[in-house]
């Protein structure tokens, strides 16, 4: 089982914890809604899981360009 956490604009692999038994209130899982559990987290068949997060260099163009926060994705 790995927990694998990717960027969700650019696809850019954040990290990855490898073969890792984790509580996931430990990772701050238990902190976020109903909702963004659905939109952040995916369950794999194979027990990996994913996370969808953001990487420093979405987050800084975000930044620069604010109006792309309406945008699904920005990065073509």
């Amino acid at each position: 089982m790995s927990i694998v956490y990717k960027c969700r604009h650019c696809g850019q692999e954040i990290g990855k914890l490898d073969n890792q038994i984790v509580d996931t209130s430990t990772l701050g899982f238990n902190q976020l809604s109903v909702k963004e559990k659905e939109e952040m987290i995916q369950y794999r068949d194979d027990g990996d899981i994913h996370v969808q997060t953001i990487c420093e260099s979405c987050e800084e163009t975000l930044g620069q360009h604010p109006q792309y926060h309406e945008l699904d994705f920005f990065i073509q």
